[in-house]
């Protein structure tokens, strides 16, 4: 652990760009090899617009990379956040409760607050308006989208007290783990199931993407499952019954543009568009 943190504390911004970019590939392959759905799609032309997303999500995080910085040398200056005011403990217990605490201060309480309150919910139409979803709607958010993911994540930072090397170390996994749960693959149910007890696996996300509440509304993790599990936010339902997309935003043509979904967030509220 203490080499892994070492690593992550002085990690080039080029690294991170390579894991990204590897990590696309990797699933991109797998989802040739173990597709769960047959999408009737031109592959890349699907990919499009979702790996625009991708590059307005490195704009927006790399630059701003300088606060998270200053935020983890703060708190253990000051010995801020709940990670300081713990007893000692052995360093993988330290990693470990430091990343599942991001994880729930990074991901699931801005991805539940975004489902909970309207303007945040329209924002966060772009990410459930991909009618094919596979690993590259990973990280299809609009920058606003990925502008407060971020602040979040700068505030879990500081309210947990994590040392830069660990904030870095679990936006790695969090890169990782959200391209494999929003992959396109078909693993074993029992092996997925096994994996959903301890981290969100492929089809307990997929659950998620489906159109239709209340599964919408469900299963909001990222890396850990714990949250959902917890909160009781938890859902199943069998991947042949899943629909992707937003029932209130039917047009697939209109969610595959690039232009469209940048003026999303700021369409007229229309009470048939979102939730009461």
């Amino acid at each position: 652990m203490e080499t892994l943190l070492n690593y992550f504390e002085t990690i080039p911004a080029h690294h991170r760009v390579i894991l990204i970019v590897s990590g696309l590939t990797f699933f991109w392959i797998l989802e040739g090899i173990l597709p769960l759905f047959k999408f009737k799609y031109i592959k890349w032309k699907h990919a499009v617009p979702n790996l625009f997303f991708n590059l307005t999500l490195l704009l927006v995080n790399l630059p701003l990379a300088f606060l998270l910085l200053k935020s983890a040398d703060w708190v253990i200056i000051t010995d801020f956040g709940v990670l300081n005011w713990l007893p000692e403990m052995p360093l993988w217990i330290y990693g470990v409760l430091g990343l599942v605490l991001l994880d729930f201060v990074g991901s699931y309480l801005p991805h539940i607050i975004e489902h909970k309150v309207k303007p945040l919910w329209m924002v966060h139409w772009v990410h459930h308006t991909d009618h094919n979803v596979d690993t590259t709607t990973a990280n299809r958010h609009h920058p606003i989208e990925s502008v407060i993911r971020y602040f979040f994540t700068l505030l879990g930072v500081i309210i947990i007290g994590a040392p830069i090397g660990l904030v870095m170390l679990y936006q790695s996994l969090s890169v990782v783990a959200t391209q494999f749960n929003h992959a396109n693959i078909k693993l074993p149910k029992k092996v997925d199931k096994l994996l959903s007890y301890v981290i969100v696996s492929p089809d307990m996300h997929k659950v998620h993407h489906h159109y239709v509440m209340p599964y919408t509304d469900s299963n909001y993790g990222n890396i850990f499952s714990i949250w959902d599990r917890l909160f009781g936010t938890y859902m199943e339902l069998d991947t042949n019954d899943i629909v992707y997309g937003v029932d209130v935003f039917p047009d697939e043509k209109e969610n595959s543009n690039i232009k469209d979904l940048l003026k999303k967030p700021f369409q007229k509220y229309r009470r048939s568009a979102i939730r009461d």
